[in-house]
């Protein structure tokens, strides 16, 4: 099934979440000068316009990455992220008009999937490794990544392309996957995925996001880690509302296979901040070590 298309969730709470944490990652990847491989499985576009068909048709964005871009009282550990999306939606009023005091520098015009995300970070020393199987979006990754030097995009399988990179020359490596979950079967091919690139890496930095969507499904996949090799993985959620038996994603989640040091304590400050600006009474969190290092 190829059906899904991001371009739909572009900037929603889920994407804040998962976004913030690919930040403070590749922030920390970056104090070393050493080269490091960014993998990514399911790459998606590369960059949204918030103002096509597909972005304004559902407006998730409004009630995620618009409710905090200009918040002055937002935690220090979102300022990686929040800097990059207004970074770049600067850059893009600043193409469009020789007009530097324009005032649309204050409006949300694009936002980045992950590539984007990764591409504000990679140096000339790292390389950049994106997959995706989606025939329209394939070709606007491509287009998107033609002045991205040391980036290879490949039309293949993700889970597969994962395990074929691993592990990397440099022995250092981000890998995110990050699925559509069109079907259910995604939610034990990805877990198993990390747990064989595990075997083959176990130094890397694994990030997998979930929708939290039917709670057996997640816990699932916490029973698969935990019967698994894996070792140092931290869980973290945010769910908009309660668990329930209705269609729809309730929330949003990551396992992190051998996060950074700091990172915890970074989201600890993160996830108040993001129930209070996007979600409501009904709203919970969580970050734990589900397996110890």
């Amino acid at each position: 099934m190829l059906s899904y298309r991001h371009a739909f969730h572009a900037g929603n709470f889920a994407d804040v979440l998962k976004h913030s944490v690919l930040t403070l990652v590749l922030d920390y990847m970056t104090r070393k000068e050493k080269g490091f491989c960014y993998i990514d499985s399911h790459s998606g576009a590369g960059m949204y316009q918030l103002a096509d068909e597909y972005a304004q048709k559902t407006g998730e964005y409004k009630n995620g990455i618009a409710k905090i871009i200009n918040d002055a009282a937002a935690p220090e550990s979102l300022e990686p992220y929040l800097s990059l999306i207004s970074s770049l939606n600067l850059i893009k009023v600043n193409e469009a008009s020789d007009n530097v005091n324009n005032n649309a520098t204050n409006e949300l015009e694009v936002y980045p999937g992950s590539p984007g995300i990764a591409k504000a970070f990679v140096r000339r020393q790292d390389s950049s490794h994106l997959f995706e199987l989606h025939p329209t979006d394939i070709q606007h990754l491509t287009d998107f990544c033609q002045r991205w030097r040391k980036v290879f995009v490949k039309q293949s399988d993700g889970y597969q392309g994962v395990l074929g990179l691993l592990p990397p020359p440099s022995r250092r490596g981000v890998v995110l996957i990050d699925p559509p979950y069109e079907l259910k079967e995604d939610y034990t091919k990805a877990v198993k995925t990390i747990i064989k690139a595990y075997t083959k890496f176990s130094t890397g930095t694994y990030i997998l996001w979930y929708p939290v969507v039917k709670r057996e499904l997640v816990l699932a996949m916490e029973r698969d880690f935990s019967h698994s090799e894996v070792k140092n993985l931290l869980q973290v959620e945010l769910c908009l509302e309660q668990d329930s038996d209705e269609y729809g994603m309730t929330g949003t989640g990551l396992f992190i296979v051998n996060p950074p040091w700091q990172l915890t304590a970074q989201l600890k400050e993160i996830l108040p901040y993001l129930k209070t600006k996007l979600g409501s009474d009904d709203t919970s969190y969580t970050v734990k070590q589900l397996i110890a290092e």
